[in-house]
């Protein structure tokens, strides 16, 4: 590591410790404000504010979405995008800790700030609304954001530390049949029933389950199988989720679930409709060199990753579709928290403790020092630059 290197570390970190008070105040308020995907109207315009006054060139409701965030400084050959996440979940809130997202990556923008042009480096946040399900940063990328950054990093919070969360692909979509109401006791043959549509589609989906692998999952939740029990239920609805380990196995997995939604249309009379419901997310594919110096420095700062089963199941992020164009790190920050763990509201409750409070200086500490190693070593930088100040 050159003394150039150790310096800018220095500077980073002792830049993000005195704005310590900024961030989690920051991080405290979008948990105590959450918003919902495609809504944060509050907390994109925090951290725009946040990233102005520190000198960014900033955009807000960029990408043809009110939300996103596009925040630049520096001019460097080498291009780090930092995202920020900070939508909420509905009725429970934070409970995916998208504020801790959100703080540590404002406070890793603006420790690298004052580096940048010394690094060689280029810095851009990117505000990504709507991870939940609304893939923002799949908007984003197909309207490129990404385009020209050599590296995209973030982080997230869990129960445990992890390199990589184990991200699955995902494709969402609602399915609504469309029957004919009857009187169920006088006239019952005259109806064509919806709600039965969707369940022979649940039976046909319990009965695939047997012929699928490991790695895939089939989800969902009725929202709406009739009103009166004395009335033939003329409409059904569902909202599903399918998830597999690559995209090739997604859409394979996809295609024979949709099957089974046909198969209760054709068994009862109905008409059925697929909808998707966002994009599809890709499975997320770490570059492996970035991960080992994020692990390096988050184990600098004292983070202890625990020996993990292999074979674990991860959730989805629209991270993925990232991961598959530009080289991309997704590294999970543990609070210690367990047997809480994110999408309950034990974990809500815990992104706000002292050890979340940690995770964000942390993380915006071990995401810094992991872009200046990355400008220090890429071929983009001369030599001689490595050694300016």
């Amino acid at each position: 590591m050159t003394t150039a290197t150790v310096g800018s570390k220095a500077a980073v970190e002792h830049k993000i410790r005195q704005s310590e008070e900024m961030l989690l105040e920051l991080s405290h308020r979008i948990h105590a404000n959450p918003e919902l995907g495609f809504e944060e109207y509050r907390a994109s315009e925090w951290i725009a504010n946040a990233l102005s006054d520190a000198g960014f060139e900033v955009q807000h409701g960029c990408y043809d979405l009110p939300t996103a965030v596009h925040a630049t400084i520096g001019s460097g050959p080498v291009h780090i995008g930092i995202c920020a996440e900070y939508d909420a979940l509905p009725e429970i809130g934070h409970a995916c800790g998208h504020n801790i997202i959100a703080a540590a990556a404002v406070g890793a923008a603006i420790g690298l700030a004052g580096v940048a042009d010394g690094m060689g480096l280029t810095v851009t946040l990117l505000g990504t609304p709507a991870e939940e399900g609304g893939g923002g940063k799949i908007h984003m990328l197909e309207r490129g954001a990404f385009d020209g950054l050599h590296a995209a990093m973030m982080v997230h919070p869990a129960a445990v530390e992890m390199t990589a969360m184990p991200g699955t692909a995902v494709s969402q979509f609602d399915v609504a049949y469309t029957g004919k109401p009857a009187h169920s006791g006088a006239y019952p043959e005259l109806g064509v029933n919806a709600a039965d549509a969707m369940l022979i589609a649940q039976v046909a989906i319990g009965q695939l389950r047997q012929q699928t692998r490991g790695a895939d999952l089939i989800q969902g939740i009725v929202t709406n199988a009739g009103s009166a029990v004395n009335v033939i239920p003329d409409s059904a609805s569902g909202r599903w989720i399918v998830r597999s380990d690559t995209a090739s196995a997604l859409a394979t997995l996809t295609a024979r679930v949709k099957r089974c939604f046909e198969a209760g249309a054709l068994a009862t009379g109905c008409a059925v409709s697929i909808t998707p419901n966002g994009p599809d997310y890709a499975d997320l594919r770490p570059d492996a060199t970035l991960l080992a110096q994020y692990r390096a420095n988050a184990e600098t700062l004292g983070r202890i990753f625990p020996d993990l089963p292999d074979g674990l199941v991860g959730a989805a992020t629209d991270m993925g579709n990232v991961s598959h164009t530009v080289p991309t790190i997704h590294p999970m920050l543990g609070l210690g928290c367990h047997p809480a763990v994110n999408h309950q509201p034990e974990f809500a409750a815990a992104c706000i403790s002292p050890a979340a409070d940690k995770a964000v200086l942390d993380g915006a500490i071990a995401m810094a020092w992991t872009a200046v190693d990355f400008a220090s070593q890429h071929p983009e930088i001369p030599h001689s630059n490595q050694h300016r100040q």
